[in-house]
């Protein structure tokens, strides 16, 4: 699953302290991806290796070189908008949800943990998972499946309750 959960408090100290973080799910690796680009190198050059020492070469190689960056400029857009994270650290004092999108500044909410309820509801996606105080309605994982976000639902009530 795309999220893990750490206990950040100090075991002799007492207190209780979760951090949640998610993540958008990758199906490709960056090892994967220079296999990738590396195996479409050679299937697209290799038609071109056959008219090396001929006009017809300068013809062909800009498109294939054309092919080949667009390919790499879509993969690195992509692997731009996994930067994004959102990381929610529970306390007994207090709960702090923060969002990283690339390219935009970080989105924060921070409200006392005794308020907040995590709840799924008809939204944009199936099983729309959201925090709310009773003031504010947050979003969580909006990257993650229905399933993934009906577990998570379950683990931050949970959670929630062994802080109360």
């Amino acid at each position: 699953m795309p999220y893990e959960w750490k206990d950040t408090a100090p075991e002799d100290s007492g207190a209780v302290s979760y951090e949640l973080r998610l993540w958008p799910y990758r199906s490709l690796s960056l090892r994967g991806f220079v296999w990738f680009i590396g195996i479409t190198a050679a299937m697209i050059l290799l038609p071109v290796v056959a008219v090396v020492g001929t006009a017809v070469l300068w013809g062909l190689l800009p498109f294939a070189l054309l092919a080949l960056w667009g390919l790499w400029f879509a993969f690195q857009r992509t692997y731009r908008s996994g930067e994004t994270y959102e990381l929610l650290h529970l306390t007994r004092d207090s709960a702090h949800l923060r969002r990283h999108d690339a390219g935009r500044p970080d989105r924060e909410w921070q409200t006392n943990p005794y308020w907040v309820r995590a709840s799924l509801r008809d939204g944009p996606v199936e099983d729309y998972l959201t925090l709310s105080d009773g003031k504010r309605e947050v979003e969580l994982g909006a990257f993650l499946t229905p399933e993934e976000r009906r577990n998570l639902r379950d683990e931050v009530q949970d959670r929630l309750s062994r802080l109360r």
